[in-house]
């Protein structure tokens, strides 16, 4: 907050990896997340002032981050629709054939599920924030949380149920 470089250099350093995954498995696009991450980074610093001490600083930016990439897929919805966006590869190195086949499944269905959907699915079980972690970023009740996640589920569910996927 006193406009210390370095304090700044190590919160993007602490942060930078964590809000890029949070970024690409919601815009699962690499180009597009590292805008967010970028975003999410400027308007975290010239907002520092306004951040409220009460809560965890790591909620307040993965707020952001959610708030950014949900920005970013509402503008690209209004342009082309979700259907057009090229699902980026993420397969990790030395998975067998079926887990890549299957995670590639679960990224697909979670394109297909809607932005406020796809975003608390993320926080929960890709990044594994708890409820109450949830409830700060999406500026939430706990409770509604649960219910938006349990909606969510079933969208996901259903979703790759379609597909085939059991």
């Amino acid at each position: 907050r006193s406009g210390d470089r370095k304090a700044y250099d190590a919160l993007v350093e602490r942060y930078q990896r964590t809000i890029y995954n949070v970024a690409i498995r919601m815009v699962r696009d690499r180009d597009d997340a590292a805008d967010v991450t970028q975003s999410v980074f400027v308007k975290a610093y010239e907002g520092l002032a306004k951040f409220d001490d009460r809560f965890k600083f790591f909620s307040w930016l993965y707020r952001i981050a959610v708030n950014e990439s949900l920005n970013l897929l509402n503008q690209r919805k209004r342009f082309e629709g979700l259907e057009g966006v090229d699902v980026a590869e993420t397969a990790d190195e030395g998975l067998d054939d079926e887990t890549v086949e299957r995670e590639s499944s679960i990224q697909g269905a979670l394109m297909l599920l809607k932005s406020d959907q796809r975003a608390i699915i993320v926080l929960k079980h890709m990044q594994g924030l708890s409820y109450e972690e949830i409830g700060q970023i999406m500026d939430l009740p706990v409770k509604r949380v649960k219910s938006r996640l349990f909606s969510a589920r079933q969208a996901l569910r259903d979703h790759l149920r379609k597909k085939g996927v059991g």
